[in-house]
């Protein structure tokens, strides 16, 4: 586990979800329901409290006020673990369980990237000599425990230790790509190359030694750059000789950002069920803790598919992922598609590769790829009593 003192876990949560389309329109990006159970900003905030860390730092700018009221009424309820709101975290200290009435006034101009983030907030990042900062975002998915992590970055005396990935080399061009010598030291790194020339990939999760990212940030700062981590802050170090180590990513991890790799995400859990990278026993149970969930294989209306224990199904309902309070009519089917909580399918409905909203908005998703593998593992899974599908 980490050590708690001398690592400050940063947040980056700024996103604003253009890119989801719908699914984004009027939402937060980082609380985009994910798998049935959470939001996507609850798997770092999960991340953070099984590895020991007590507190991670907030920091956002898009809508802060409704980010920090739920994070707030969610997250803050634990006394081993919180979320720090920087400027804003007195408020709602004071207000204990409760929301606060005020905030202060934001006196700051709008960060512009993820590093404008860290030197805007400079004093919380910083504030204390923390040795380490470990840098998470709240658009991926994944459960890691990032002790051993962060170990590793202390014994290699590195500057900077990178979380990486290896994956197929036809998506590189979407992500940041790394390269490493055979000592494991950081050689190239490349944001979205156009002709990838490794199948190595940045997992936006890292650990930078604290004074050295301080100097870095301060050194940028008021000069032409793109006020960004992944553009500015690591090529500059990657030039500098700094030393840069990588950290391999062996378990699941997914960079959700585009409602096509959301469905896409979500087909693969329906198809895997128990087999899938992170299945939703791993995950956070942030949306309805309080209903089972689970993966049935095959049974009385429905197949290949992650439901809820409260689902009331008259319908079919054939590889897809469906989140609690869902009401499938009479002669509806539904196939490889999302139905976000509380969402009631008319009956008669034919719902085929959508991500359907609380509001009843079907949100057609192009897909590429055939019908999942239907292939069960075992027995069919029963979700628990009280199921009605």
């Amino acid at each position: 586990m980490a050590e708690r003192n001398t690592v400050r876990a940063v947040l980056l949560a700024g996103g604003e979800g253009r890119r989801m389309g719908p699914l984004g329109t009027g939402r937060l990006k980082p609380l985009v329901p994910y798998g049935g159970a959470c939001r996507l900003i609850d798997f770092s905030l999960a991340g953070a409290r099984s590895s020991g860390l007590g507190e991670v730092l907030l920091l956002s700018q898009y809508e802060e006020r409704r980010l920090m009221d739920d994070l707030h009424r969610v997250w803050n309820r634990d006394a081993d673990f919180r979320v720090h709101f920087g400027p804003y975290d007195r408020a709602y200290r004071d207000a204990g369980d409760a929301l606060p009435r005020e905030l202060p006034e934001r006196t700051w101009p709008a960060e512009r990237g993820t590093a404008d983030a860290l030197i805007r907030k400079a004093e919380y990042v910083f504030g204390g000599g923390p040795e380490q900062v470990l840098v998470l975002h709240a658009d991926h998915v994944y459960r890691f425990d990032h002790g051993p992590l962060i170990a590793a970055h202390r014994a290699s005396g590195a500057a900077l230790t990178v979380a990486y990935q290896r994956i197929e080399r036809r998506w590189v061009h979407l992500f940041g790509m790394v390269r490493f010598d055979a000592a494991g030291r950081l050689t190239e790194f490349t944001e979205k190359p156009a002709e990838p020339t490794s199948d190595l990939v940045f997992a936006a999760f890292c650990v930078f030694d604290a004074a050295v990212l301080r100097r870095y940030l301060e050194k940028l700062d008021g000069t032409d750059w793109q006020h960004d981590i992944s553009r500015d802050v690591i090529p500059a170090m990657l030039a500098a000789g700094e030393h840069i180590r990588g950290y391999e990513v062996a378990s699941h991890w997914e960079d959700i950002g585009t409602v096509e790799r959301y469905h896409r995400a979500h087909l693969r859990l329906a198809a895997d069920g128990p087999r899938s990278g992170l299945p939703v026993e791993r995950m956070p149970w942030t949306v309805r803790p309080d209903v089972a969930r689970g993966w049935v294989a095959d049974a009385p209306g429905v197949t290949s598919s992650l439901v809820p224990a409260d689902l009331v199904n008259e319908g079919r309902v054939e590889h897809s992922v469906l989140f609690p309070g869902v009401r499938v009519g009479a002669g509806a089917r539904v196939r490889r598609s999302v139905l976000l909580p509380g969402v009631t399918v008319p009956p008669g409905s034919d719902i085929d590769s959508a991500v359907v909203l609380e509001n009843g908005h079907v949100q057609q998703v192009a897909h590429a790829a055939a019908a999942p593998d239907t292939t069960a593992v075992g027995d069919t899974a029963a979700v628990t009593e009280g199921t009605r599908t």
